[in-house]
Order: structure tokens, then sequence, then C-alpha cells
């Protein structure tokens, strides 16, 4: 199982080295064997040493240059960072991002061996409209993507359900992962108001490889909750 932490915009410097010494220290007593992937707040970043995978929620697709308010490889590569999120609902809906700049995004870190959890989901609205609705929304958000790289992780996240408190039935898991699977090998995450109360059946659902978390990642005891589930 896979299980990917994701802060947002929450944590500073020294409460994300706090948190990712505890981290360390509870994954090696509880001698975890998954996959645990942690993605702090840009000001955050650093070679943090554990049995975990420290990445990027977002950069900029170029070594360096003239973008303010960005990150380039340059500032990933200090860290030792290999590990990018890209097409996250709230960088498509709130920050504008189209799927011709995550593309290109995808394309410019693929490019340079970066390891990219790339997420997908669709809105109520869609999700209202049935399974072949679903089907077709979230296929047209691979417009541009190569999805045969041997470092591809797909995260599907239903816009409805992050940080609503509410997740998709496992019902709705199963039916997108499985049509998913259909199309994609690689590893599929379920991200969506995970927490230690639904995930042992979320990641019971065939399909599901493991899990993207934002708000029961931000304490240390809740996320290990989910890893040692």
């Amino acid at each position: 199982m896979i299980f990917a932490a994701n802060f947002k915009v929450n944590h500073t410097r020294v409460s994300t080295a706090a948190y990712m010494q505890a981290l360390a220290g509870r994954m090696n007593e509880k001698k975890v064997e998954d996959r645990v992937l942690v993605f702090p707040p840009a000001t955050a970043l650093d070679a943090y040493k554990g049995d975990f995978t420290v990445g990027a929620q977002n950069a900029y697709p170029a070594i360096s240059g003239a973008y303010t308010g960005e990150i380039g490889v340059m500032q990933l590569e200090e860290f030792n960072i290999k590990t990018v999120l890209i097409g996250h609902s709230e960088r498509r809906e709130i920050l504008g991002e189209s799927q011709e700049v995550i593309a290109e995004k995808f394309q410019f870190f693929l490019s340079r061996s970066f390891e990219i959890i790339y997420c997908i989901g669709e809105p109520l609205e869609v999700r209202e409209q049935g399974d072949e609705a679903v089907a077709a929304y979230l296929l047209a958000q691979f417009e541009g993507i190569d999805t045969h790289g041997e470092k591809l992780i797909v995260a599907y996240e239903p816009i409805w359900a992050i940080g609503t408190g509410r997740s998709a039935t496992v019902e709705e898991i199963s039916s997108t992962h499985k049509m998913l699977k259909s199309h994609i090998s690689a590893p599929l995450l379920y991200g969506g108001s995970v927490k230690p109360s639904n995930i042992q059946e979320i990641i019971g659902v065939d399909g599901v490889d493991g899990v993207l978390v934002g708000g029961a990642s931000l304490e240390v005891d809740s996320f290990m909750a989910l890893v040692t589930a």
C-alpha cells in the first residue's frame, strides 16, 4: 500500500521538522513496510531523514528562471527531491491550471525522471450525472499525459469529497477504480476525506493501491493510524 500525506498550506518549517522526526521514529518502531510519502509546504522542504519520500506539492516546469513565486528543479534538487504532485483539483479549480498547463508540467518533470503523483477528480454535478459522465470527465484529464511511465502514481480524488467529511461510498470507489484500472496500469490511490474511521473499508476495496490524505495526515498520530491499519 501507498500512504501519501498532503499538508497543503498547513504546518511551518519548525512543526514540519518535528513531524518528520516523530514520523521516522514511529515508522521504525512499527516496522512499517508500506510506502509512505509526505508533501509539506514549499517553505518546509528539506532533506529529512526517515524511511519515507518527501515530495513537492507543486513546482514550475523550469530549472530556474524569472517565475516569481514559483519553485523549480534547482530548488528541489538542493534537497534531492524527485517527487511532485501534479493536477490536484485545488490547483485546477482554485488556481485555474488548465489541462494544457498541467500536461506541460507533467511532460517536463517526466522528462527529468521525477516520480509524479497525478491527480484527477470530478465535481458533484458530474457525479450526479452517473458513471458514464464520470468516466468521460476523468479520462479527459489524461489528455496529454503519458500513462505508461514507471514513475507514475495516479490519485483519484472526487472533488466533492475533499475536505468535506464525506467520503465516496465503497461502491463509488470500487466502480470508479475499476473503470480507471481498465485504462491505466499505474498504482491508483484514493483521496477524499480519508480518516482512521474509514481507512479499513477504503483500502479493502479492490483496485485501491493506497490513499492520498489531507486533513487526517496533519497529526502524526492520525496519519500513523492510517499507515498501520
